[in-house]
């Protein structure tokens, strides 16, 4: 399947008794990615998820699902002014996901952050990136009753191990989370920024996680 953007519906209607009405753009999994720290692109590039993790990540997961999958890039700057760039991203991941799940009452997510946008997942499910590299206080969570359709949480790079928190509570075991050793982002002891650009080799074992568990 080619990738394709999420398509943004407008305001859906149900009448009591009958199953919620579908809005186009609907599908069985929807990736939702937030792209790392200036991370080349725009939304109509190549690169529009983002080219170390976005791309190479949902073009797995894409090719291992039978279901249909589409993909959205979380709108937000991605770029040093923090806390306000991780906030960006923390409230339009979580209003995204929260009008689409209204819109597609049968549609899973699957969430994938790199670096920054580690932070920005996190943040949205309720674990607090402050004091990590790039990261910020929490502005927006995800709803509880949203939680089970939530399939598979994948992050890389995540600034947050560098300062000792990992993804806790409910999402703990739906979380694929990787860090290279060395990478200073999210290796207390690193000091190699370049691996923290080698994070593609990780999208067949990402994409096989996310398989076990739609």
């Amino acid at each position: 399947m080619a990738l394709s953007a999420a398509v943004l519906a407008g305001t859906v209607t149900s009448v009591l008794g009958t199953a919620p009405a579908q809005a186009a753009g609907c599908v069985d999994v929807h990736v939702v990615a937030a792209r790392g720290t200036n991370e080349p692109g725009g939304l109509w590039s190549q690169y529009w998820l983002g080219s170390v993790v976005g791309n190479p990540v949902y073009a797995a997961i894409d090719a291992a699902l039978s279901q249909s999958t589409n993909a959205y890039r979380v709108q937000y700057p991605a770029g040093y002014d923090q806390p306000a760039s991780v906030q960006a991203g923390n409230r339009d991941l979580v209003d995204h996901v929260v009008e689409r799940a209204a819109a597609c009452p049968d549609q899973k997510f699957v969430l994938v952050g790199y670096s920054q946008g580690a932070n920005v997942v996190d943040n949205s499910i309720g674990i607090s990136s402050e004091g990590a590299r790039v990261g910020g206080p929490i502005v927006a969570t995800l709803p509880a009753e949203l939680a089970p359709r939530i399939a598979a949480i994948l992050l890389f790079g995540n600034p947050i191990r560098g300062v000792g928190r990992e993804v806790t509570g409910v999402y703990a075991d739906r979380t694929y989370d990787v860090c290279n050793d060395n990478d200073p982002v999210c290796d207390p002891q690193g000091t190699d920024w370049n691996v923290h650009l080698q994070y593609q080799g990780y999208a067949q074992e990402a994409a096989a996680f996310v398989a076990d568990r739609v």
